[in-house]
């Protein structure tokens, strides 16, 4: 008798001990604090040219040409800035034509400056969408596909699901009767 209990004491202890423990509450994460970011600007100056047709409402079509700096993201920046322009004049009129735009960064004042200036007038992209038009409207196109993709994954994941009567093991009740409403 006195074997057994030992027997058993000894069983429950091994059982005990090869079961995995409790797991213990964790401590709570601190509260986050905000990080500084530091933007390292260039120390040099940075000029950059770049060549644009602009249509009869003022917005600029397409990119010509470029004459970018050594610093890629400041070429890459007054790209972008370029292709979302309007050129118009004070009074709101525009002229179709080539323009260079020019970029200076000057890293004493860390500012930039951009100038305009038309090198030739007319063009034959006078009546063509303006750049940034077009970039929106691919935008909405692709955003409408990702939804229609989306939306499909979703029918062929729905279609592999059992019915609702097949889950229940019974059809869904009918009603008695058709619901009316209450006269006025």
């Amino acid at each position: 008798m006195v074997h057994l209990r030992i027997l058993y004491v000894t069983a429950i202890a091994a059982t005990l001990a090869s079961a995995p423990a409790a797991a213990a509450t964790p401590k709570p994460s601190p509260a986050p604090r905000p990080t500084t970011v530091t933007i390292h600007l260039p120390t040099v100056p940075l000029h950059t040219e770049v060549d644009v047709e602009v249509n009869k409402k003022g917005q600029v079509v397409r990119v010509k040409s470029t004459k970018p700096s050594k610093v890629q993201s400041f070429n890459f920046q007054t790209y972008g800035n370029a292709l979302q322009m309007w050129i118009r004049r004070p009074d709101g009129t525009a002229q179709v034509g080539l323009y260079r735009v020019t970029y200076d960064y000057n890293p004493k004042t860390q500012e930039i400056t951009r100038r305009v200036s038309l090198i030739s007038a007319g063009g034959s992209w006078a009546n063509d969408e303006g750049a940034a038009n077009v970039m929106v409207q691919m935008a909405k196109k692709q955003a409408a596909a990702a939804a229609e993709e989306e939306r499909k994954a979703e029918q062929q994941q729905n279609a592999k699901l059992p019915s609702l009567n097949e889950i229940r093991g019974v059809p869904t009740p009918k009603p008695t009767h058709a619901p009316t409403l209450p006269p006025r």
